[in-house]
């Protein structure tokens, strides 16, 4: 290949298209020839022809001048596209596209579908909680501990993976209910303890303390046996 050509393509430039435009425009209600209209826009700008005209623009494509002109007063008046007007240092007047609200949509579509996300593991975590408690319980949770729960997540921010551990701190501690567990929580909350692991080093210790206070505790001392006396044998 002749290396002029090839000094040609390169000189040609690149694109930088983010892959989440790629993949997401389908949800920004963008078809492929208005996304492929888009990214020529885009090529044109890079090349620093920032109002390219209809024919220009359609002679990179498979559609004529009318079409694409047609397209891009929709793309403008669907808001992908913007036409700005301004004056250059020597005052003369002048157009150029502007593709800011195209990523201003898609940052919209990327944050919406985050939280959504985020919001269903949320939903997730929650429902596991409450199945664990339920498995733990042996029953169908009360109304008044369903709220109990809601409240330790939403009142307190109690993490769900905090209260799994404080509900298992009360089943090795042989005391399963929902008082001892809150017990728990507020003394967790009130020690700065954020962490699975935080937790778990708390109630060792917890535990190894009520251990040497039992061992430390001095015998009762024994009652004097006091004979039996049965009044069936007589």
């Amino acid at each position: 290949m002749n290396k002029s050509v090839m000094l040609k393509w390169l000189q040609e430039g690149n694109i930088h298209i983010p892959t989440t435009l790629l993949t997401h425009y389908h949800t920004l209600k963008l078809n492929e020839k208005e996304l492929v209209l888009l990214l020529q826009v885009l090529a044109f700008l890079d090349k620093g022809k920032e109002f390219p005209t209809p024919s220009e623009i359609a002679a990179n494509m498979s559609i004529d001048s009318v079409e694409c002109h047609e397209m891009l007063s929709q793309l403008i008046r669907r808001g992908y596209i913007t036409i700005i007007d301004g004056v250059n240092e020597f005052g003369i007047r002048f157009e150029r596209y502007s593709i800011e609200p195209l990523w201003e949509k898609l940052i919209d579509q990327y944050i919406a579908a985050d939280k959504k996300e985020e919001v269903e593991v949320d939903h997730k975590k929650e429902t596991d909680l409450y199945t664990c408690f339920e498995q733990e319980f042996g029953r169908p949770l009360s109304p008044f501990e369903i709220e109990t729960l809601g409240m330790w997540l939403d009142d307190d921010h109690h993490d769900t993976v905090i209260i799994k551990a404080a509900l298992k701190e009360a089943v090795i501690s042989g005391k399963l209910n929902f008082r001892y567990i809150d017990r728990i929580l507020f003394e967790w909350k009130k020690n700065g303890i954020k962490t699975l692991q935080q937790a778990q080093n708390h109630g060792k210790k917890f535990r190894s303390y009520q251990s040497s206070n039992k061992e430390q505790e001095p015998e009762a001392p024994k009652t004097k046996s006091v004979q039996f006396y049965n009044w069936l044998e007589q």
